[in-house]
């Protein structure tokens, strides 16, 4: 059996929200990976296979919708739950 922690991977140019966000997800137990823009965030994802991606969708060099898509259309990335968390009042 995997003593592994369950991974989140946050995706957000936000440093104030990554620190608030890591935080707590670090205190509740869960290994917390990091980007603050929508590349390094899709290549975490794929490089480190997180339990869940927390995504920003206003993000430098990708957006977040642009990084959503890429990861559900590959069959091996679909499986990521993606949580979207945005300042923005309408998608």
């Amino acid at each position: 059996m995997s003593d592994r922690k369950p991974r989140i991977l946050i995706v957000d140019d936000e440093p104030d929200l990554l620190t608030v966000l890591r935080f707590g997800l670090e205190a509740a137990g869960f290994e917390v990976v990091q980007a603050s823009d929508g590349e390094q965030g899709l290549a975490l994802a794929r490089q480190v296979m997180p339990d869940l991606m927390i995504l920003d969708l206003m993000l430098p060099r990708m957006d977040g919708y642009k990084v959503c898509r890429a990861l559900k259309y590959d069959d091996r990335y679909k499986h990521i739950p993606v949580f979207i968390l945005s300042a923005r009042h309408t998608l």
